[in-house]
């Protein structure tokens, strides 16, 4: 069930549905299946056909064929654009901070003002080092629950060992009270994204979701099943990430992929919406290097964290020089550029029409919604602004490509009237 070279599977299926994703965070290598990690829905994917690869260890669908659910991935992304799509996210890993200084500590590692933060509200947000590079993106919300109010937080699948690991340093020297309590294979965490979404989870839940903006998160029960509720997502797309506990998981995931306006969707479709969405995959559009200036997420620092005498974080001198000063301290720009030709992929040199090498692809696609090229990459300044037409080498042919802002494809996130 598991591809025997996941990398060039993996490839050779996406340029077939139309180029919709190349490269993943994918080892191409031959993977036995019981050498992999298995959400809790594993059995469920392959029932439904899902053709599954090597995803930073785990066994995860990339699209599902032969079956009632089987779609492309160009008909996946338009499943989640026009009605809805269901994601099995359950291989992230979710972790839930308790303590009286629990606020102090992940604040001691994050860029967010997780102290101004309000109830039941959530932000994305960036683990940081402290050369001002990015650890790890990560999704941060102030919630509660039988134990006490606390911070939940969902790390990176491929990124987790070394965050935990990170961690697990920091707290070895923090002084004071905090626990890090790790949830991860014994639940599940499903992502229902698109228009649809709202309208098929409100069936289920007695609140009123009319009144839950994006980045709101609760407590539901959902079809008698107790569940942490976030709308949110990373498609661009209005939706919901569900936490369930591990008992009900196969249950939830049956329930609402039987409703008439939901499929299941894989890797593929996925990494097309955030490539359309002008959304960073980390370990390929942001890293350890990159800063969030650079990156274009300096709104993810928090302005309360950037005030004098504000709790420090990793980097902090460097990330809040660049946002202070930032035609002399940010020297490179990420970038959505629209290349002509063949998809200017991962890697590719971005050049002027003198020939100077002035950046690099580091995303890049044939759109299913657009139907046509897209990428982002990061290149010097000045040659980051909207309209300059630059070349990108493809197959050893200079191809033009416009930059543009992104998202490509404008984002549908909700917010209450």
């Amino acid at each position: 069930p598991v591809t025997k070279d996941a990398g060039s599977d993996l490839e050779a299926v996406c340029r077939a549905a139309g180029g919709a994703m190349r490269k993943l965070q994918v080892r191409s290598m031959a993977t036995k299946v019981e050498d992999l990690k298995r959400t809790l829905i594993y059995d469920e994917h392959l029932k439904m056909g899902g053709s599954l690869v090597d995803f930073a260890d785990y066994a995860m669908p990339v699209q599902y064929k032969d079956s009632p659910y089987a779609q492309s991935i160009i008909e996946s992304t338009a499943q989640v654009r026009q009605k809805a799509g269901l994601f099995d996210v359950s291989h992230m890993c979710s972790l839930r901070w308790r303590g009286k200084d629990a606020i102090a500590f992940v604040e001691s590692c994050t860029v967010l003002d997780i102290e101004g933060l309000p109830m039941g509200k959530g932000s994305l947000s960036l683990i940081t080092n402290e050369e001002g590079g990015i650890i790890d993106d990560t999704m941060i919300t102030k919630t509660s629950d039988d134990k006490g109010e606390h911070i939940y937080q969902v790390i990176n699948a491929g990124c987790a060992p070394k965050d935990l690991a990170h961690f697990k340093a920091k707290l070895a020297d923090f002084k004071g009270d905090v626990s890090m309590e790790v949830q991860w294979d014994d639940r599940g965490l499903f992502a229902l994204q698109g228009p649809k979404a709202a309208a098929v989870l409100q069936k289920h839940v007695k609140e009123d979701l009319t009144k839950m903006g994006f980045g709101d998160a609760a407590n539901m029960v959902v079809a008698g099943m107790p569940c942490f509720v976030a709308r949110c997502g990373y498609t661009g797309e209005d939706g919901f990430e569900i936490f369930v506990p591990g008992k009900d998981a196969v249950k939830l995931w049956q329930l609402l992929c039987a409703e008439s306006d939901v499929k299941p969707s894989g890797l593929g479709a996925r990494d097309a919406l955030r490539l359309e969405a002008g959304l960073c995959l980390y370990g390929h559009d942001i890293d350890g290097t990159t800063t969030p200036s650079e990156a274009g997420l300096t709104w993810t620092v928090s302005k309360a964290r950037r005030e004098s005498g504000a709790r420090k974080f990793p980097g902090s001198e460097k990330i809040l020089a660049q946002i202070a000063n930032p035609k002399t301290e940010v020297k490179i720009a990420r970038v959505g550029l629209v290349p002509k030709g063949a998809p200017a992929r991962e890697g590719a040199l971005i050049k002027t029409k003198e020939g100077e090498t002035v950046g690099r692809i580091t995303s890049g696609a044939s759109s299913p919604t657009l139907k046509h090229n897209i990428s982002q990459g990061y290149v010097n300044k000045p040659h980051n602004k909207a309209g300059t037409e630059l070349f990108v080498e493809v197959r050893g042919k200079s191809n033009p490509a416009i930059v543009t802002k992104m998202p490509f494809v404008p984002t549908n996130y909700y917010k209450p009237a």
